[in-house]
């Protein structure tokens, strides 16, 4: 049975779950974009810390309030159709937002970067699992999708850097959205098609009263609840920490270059776990090991990063973001199976990314708001460490419900290290 879960684990990808990837990257750049060009804004348009950190927060803004909702449409309507609208809508606002000149109308720009980006992310989980059914496989799959957050970010700073230095921060966001259309059209040649949707079978009334079915039937289950509050705990604080590393870095008199560039390697290594949570999961490593270890890593690289100094400092928040990589790897593992049904993934997905979204929003401003308190980033590492709390005493939960519970049609491969 082992050797039968090694060969399945190692098998390639479909080329189709890489293009749903590198969509998701292509999302998350414009969340990346932002931490490059806060030193700009706060020069030339007055952008406060607390502004900067709702800048940050704005993408999860329509995330935290329409998740299950747009998760539940997505289930409805096809998978592939909401997430090539969710690209078109991410286009837009990243050109509205190159057009903006206050940070009242950045703020609007974001509001529709959120809900397209949600509606751009949310959709893959489900096309992943229709395009790889194999369960050790889609565990990897799994792995490395939840790593197209680290990746866009990381690759949105130095993008983002590099060309805003050469032709401005609004030429860069209007490319970027130009990025985000041509992505539409990959999905379009890659993926296949959703077919009719669910909700013409029958009157509007019909698909209403099964849309809310569907509805409460994920809310009402308690993992969507365990796995999207772990989420939270998770994302809002890696954001908080990353997304203004710029800007920690820029006070401490680095160049805007070096800042960039050390900025998106923290981001970028959070790969690292990402990729190794699918394969242990593969392997049939218990998802508590891999969830408290990389709670407890954030934990502890929280503290060097806003204690320590010069390269301890910066070796700590390697830490952070790359141990930190395992939790969304396991967690996205886990709402694939922790879904009502098999029409419900989407849905599951949807309320996973919205109390993420959530974390992404409340982080931030927080962290922010801390920092221009206690007139430094010294005691940022306190937040942390009360996430790492909250998302050690989830993983026990969630353990029981991975070994427990799931939905058909995804063979999980057997545990090692606790049941």
């Amino acid at each position: 049975m082992r050797q039968a879960v090694d060969r399945e684990a190692s098998v390639g990808l479909p080329g189709r779950a890489w293009v749903i990837a590198g969509c998701g990257v292509a999302s998350a750049l414009h969340v990346g974009k932002l931490p490059a060009a806060l030193p700009v804004l706060t020069q030339e348009r007055g952008v406060t810390l607390v502004q900067g950190g709702f800048l940050l927060a704005m993408i999860p803004f329509a995330d935290k309030t329409l998740g299950a909702v747009l998760g539940q449409m997505a289930d409805r309507l096809g998978a592939r159709r909401v997430m090539q609208t969710g690209l078109t809508l991410l286009g837009v606002g990243s050109l509205i937002g190159a057009m903006a000149s206050a940070p009242q109308a950045l703020l609007r720009a974001r509001a529709v970067e959120g809900l397209g980006f949600l509606m751009a992310v949310l959709p893959a989980p489900g096309l992943l699992r229709r395009a790889v059914p194999d369960g050790a496989v889609l565990s990897r799959a799994l792995g490395w999708w939840g790593g197209y957050m680290p990746t866009g970010v990381a690759s949105g700073m130095l993008l983002a850097a590099a060309s805003q230095a050469w032709l401005g921060w609004r030429i860069t966001w209007g490319c970027l959205g130009l990025l985000a259309w041509v992505c539409v059209l990959l999905i379009g040649r890659s993926v296949q098609s959703d077919g009719q949707p669910r909700s013409a079978a029958g009157a509007w009334p019909v698909a209403l009263q099964q849309a809310a079915s569907g509805l409460r039937a994920t809310l009402s289950a308690p993992g969507p609840w365990a796995v999207a509050v772990a989420f939270g705990v998770y994302s809002g604080q890696w954001l908080a920490v990353v997304g203004f590393l710029p800007t920690v870095y820029a006070q401490a008199g680095w160049a805007a270059p070096a800042a960039a560039l050390a900025s998106a390697a923290a981001a970028g290594v959070n790969l690292v776990g990402n990729v190794w949570a699918g394969r242990l999961l593969a392997r049939g490593l218990a998802p508590r090991v891999l969830l408290c270890s990389g709670y407890g890593a954030m934990a502890l690289g929280a503290v060097g990063t806003f204690t320590l100094t010069d390269v301890a400092a910066y070796a700590a928040v390697l830490v952070f973001s790359a141990c930190g990589g395992l939790v969304p790897g396991t967690l996205f593992a886990l709402a694939v199976r922790v879904a009502p049904a098999p029409t419900l993934v989407s849905t599951t997905v949807g309320w996973v990314q919205q109390l993420s979204s959530f974390g992404q929003f409340v982080g931030p401003p927080l962290v922010g708001a801390l920092a221009a308190r206690v007139g430094g980033w010294q005691w940022t590492w306190v937040f942390s460490a009360v996430c790492g709390v909250c998302g050690a005493v989830l993983a026990m939960d969630l353990q029981r419900r991975w070994a427990w519970g799931g939905v058909a049609g995804v063979r999980r491969p057997p545990l090692r290290g606790g049941t």
